[in-house]
């Protein structure tokens, strides 16, 4: 435990929205080396994309994973995966489609989060407001574990979020590229670019 006592005193304090203080790459190396055998273990199932068979398992590599011995990961894995399957539900629901895919209606917040998001027209924002659930069930489902395993599995599972956060950052620029490049196309081919002045606006 003084192991992980040490490695939680070195690690920077996470906002939501800001950009990562590391990567989850590097996080991974630095826990490494304070994890126990079990931990280290364990910490590869911490991922954003929950598979939807139950009990979730990654692909084993190389040969068969650890058994799932985190509570704090099954209920992270559980809540990831009743999120993406009411997603569909909800989706399918709202596009009028017929035969929505089954989900399970626990955790709550989960599939609360998953509607709210299918309601919403913004992609974007509603990507966002889905890693806000996220985060706020790390933090539930980590509890009051600042300096054990819990703490290192929420501290990954922020990060990965954050650096999602990042590329849609990147994605946004992008659009406003595209929207401004746009509008002086526009400009251009109704007769107007830099330095030039239609004639009828001189007369």
């Amino acid at each position: 435990m003084a192991a992980y006592y040490y490695l939680a005193s070195q690690l920077p304090y996470l906002i939501p929205g800001q950009e990562p203080p590391m990567s989850a790459a590097a996080f991974r190396e630095l826990a490494a080396g304070f994890l126990d055998d079990e931990d280290r273990a364990q910490i590869d199932r911490c991922v954003l994309a929950a598979p939807p068979e139950t009990p979730p398992v990654l692909p084993p590599a190389p040969g068969e994973p650890p058994a799932l011995k985190s509570g704090f990961i099954k209920g992270w894995l559980e809540w990831e995966r009743a999120l993406r399957l009411n997603l569909a539900r909800f989706r399918s629901q709202r596009l009028k489609r017929e035969g929505a895919a089954e989900a399970p209606d626990y955790p709550a917040d989960a599939v609360q989060a998953a509607k709210a998001a299918s309601a919403m027209d913004s992609p974007l924002e509603a990507e966002i407001f889905i890693d806000k659930a996220r985060w706020d069930a790390i933090e539930r489902l980590r509890g009051l574990d600042d300096v054990g395993s819990n703490m290192v599995f929420a501290y990954l599972l922020k990060l990965l979020l954050m650096e999602r956060r990042s590329s849609f950052k990147t994605e946004e620029g992008f659009m406003e590229y595209k929207s401004l490049y746009a509008a002086i196309s526009g400009d251009a081919a109704g007769g107007v670019s830099a330095g030039n002045v239609r004639p009828e606006a001189s007369r």
